[in-house]
């Protein structure tokens, strides 16, 4: 029995077919080859087709096929891992109105500050465990106030992941936990967020219809089975954020687990009993996967815009003919601190923990005599390591005390320098994990299909590949923290 994991990435969509038998990936592709594009009308802004993202998943899903590696006959359920916080709406034709505003644009912020104020920030974060900020119901507020034509129109607001479950199956449907992430979900009467949606003038109907994260969302279509070769009739069975995705897939679903990504954007993601919040909202709490009004399970997240987006930034400006591996060697040959060269990697829109600033990336006490390529490439994973470490802290104010952290090695953990400076900078123990988010979208779907009984059987082979402890000695790394805090105090309160 085959289970398919999708997941809608920023830079590529990428499917797994993965054998439930042993929890195995069987095939896996993405697409685009080059990373995707972002729209950026204007500084701060990003945005992305829908459309486009159905287009991509059936390319990769053809390349995977292509392989010979599966009979896609075998597929029994579906999947989706999405990139979360992006805004899409439909009319009733189920034709997308606008591109989606994803995850890193900051256009609605003010929209969001204003909502905080009026709805009385001791309410929104009892009940919303956030400020609106600049969350999916803002960007929507944005639309209604900016885009007035297209805002009359609108049948239904999503999240990615559901759009996609739409031009699957034809059925609309979200979760608690995806509403969550848009700041539209009360925790207090877990049901919608009425007083939100009515400061921003939005009804009920607007909605989704609401259902559990494991379970069937809607069935492939006969269109849909058509164009794709999927079997008609199977169902959707899980959709879930990139970053509870994650966490599922490194089986972090009890209070005190916690995973971290460092791809585009780096996370850590702690999970909770405690419907608890960062008073200025720098840290956002969630509904995980698993949550439900008898089990709480709060997902903690922290999130750094600007890690593997500045990596490969820097790879692009000052090494666009070399691999990551010979950038990584090369920044390995540069001593810890880069010979004085600090880096900010803040050039990705409005920074959450940061409470909303955009300082921007930034490199300071540089000298052209000593300076070369290695000490940019080293700089910069000390500046997104620093940065992990900035936003560890503020978590810590929150009373999480990690022991142990659980990362996929992939993206900026394929770098042992990368994993070190973290492990080092944190003094947090890392266990490397062989995972990735199309996998655990495919696990999900088969907890979502009842082909595993429970999480625990369909993690049962998961097992560390590698582990990190901090060294005895981190007075250096304390010592270039501070220094590199320091620039960033300065930077921000200019």
């Amino acid at each position: 029995m085959l289970l398919l994991g999708i997941d809608i990435g920023t830079s590529s969509i990428k499917v797994s077919i993965v054998n439930a038998n042993n929890s195995k990936s069987v095939a896996s592709a993405h697409y685009p080859e080059t990373e995707a594009a972002i729209i950026s009308h204007h500084p701060g802004w990003a945005e992305q087709e829908p459309e486009t993202w159905w287009e991509y998943f059936k390319l990769a899903f053809k390349k995977a096929a292509s392989t010979g590696k599966f009979k896609a006959s075998d597929i029994k359920a579906i999947g989706i891992a999405y990139q979360m916080h992006g805004l899409v709406i439909i009319d009733k034709n189920k034709k997308v109105l606008r591109p989606s505003i994803i995850w890193c644009d900051s256009r609605a912020v003010e929209i969001g500050n204003k909502a905080f104020h009026a709805l009385g920030e001791e309410y929104s974060l009892i009940h919303y465990l956030n400020s609106p900020g600049n969350f999916t119901a803002s960007k929507l507020a944005w639309v209604k106030a900016n885009e007035p034509d297209v805002y009359g129109k609108v049948f239904k607001m999503m999240l990615p992941g559901d759009y996609l479950t739409m031009k699957l199956t034809g059925e609309i449907t979200t979760s608690a936990s995806a509403l969550s992430e848009g700041i539209l979900w009360d925790f207090q009467s877990e049901t919608p967020a009425k007083r939100l949606m009515d400061q921003y003038g939005f009804t009920n109907e607007i909605l989704p219809e609401i259902k559990p994260v494991f379970i069937e969302h809607g069935l492939v279509t006969k269109s849909a089975s058509e164009e794709l070769g999927l079997p008609m009739g199977i169902p959707v069975s899980y959709k879930a954020g990139d970053q509870p995705n994650n966490a599922l897939s490194l089986n972090v679903l009890e209070p005190g687990e916690v995973a971290a990504t460092a791809g585009t954007s780096g996370v850590i993601y702690a999970v909770s009993d405690q419907a608890n919040y960062d008073p200025k909202s720098r840290v956002n709490s969630f509904a995980h996967v698993n949550h439900d009004s008898y089990q709480k399970r709060i997902g903690i997240l922290l999130c750094i815009n600007g890690t593997g987006i500045m990596n490969r930034w820097i790879r692009d400006i000052a090494g666009k003919d070399i691999s990551y591996g010979e950038m990584n060697s090369q920044a390995e040959s540069i001593p810890l601190g880069s010979e004085g060269l600090l880096v900010l990697p803040f050039g990705n829109g409005a920074e959450r923990m940061l409470e909303n600033k955009m300082p921007g990336a930034q490199f300071s006490n540089m000298q052209f005599t000593v300076h070369g390529p290695a000490h940019l490439f080293r700089a910069v994973q000390e500046g997104i390591a620093c940065a992990f470490r900035y936003g560890l802290d503020i978590m810590r104010e929150n009373g999480l005390q990690p022991s142990v952290i659980r990362a996929g090695k992939a993206n900026m953990f394929l770098s042992e320098l990368f994993t070190r400076l973290f492990v080092n900078l944190t003094s947090t123990p890392v266990e490397l994990y062989e995972n990735d988010g199309a996998v655990g979208a495919a696990i999900g779907a088969g907890i979502g299909a009842g082909v595993y009984s429970n999480s625990r059987e369909a993690f049962a082979s998961l097992k560390p590949i590698k582990e990190f402890t901090p060294e005895s000695n981190l007075d250096a790394y304390e010592d270039l923290f501070l220094e590199w805090k320091q620039k960033l105090s300065e930077s921000i309160s200019e």
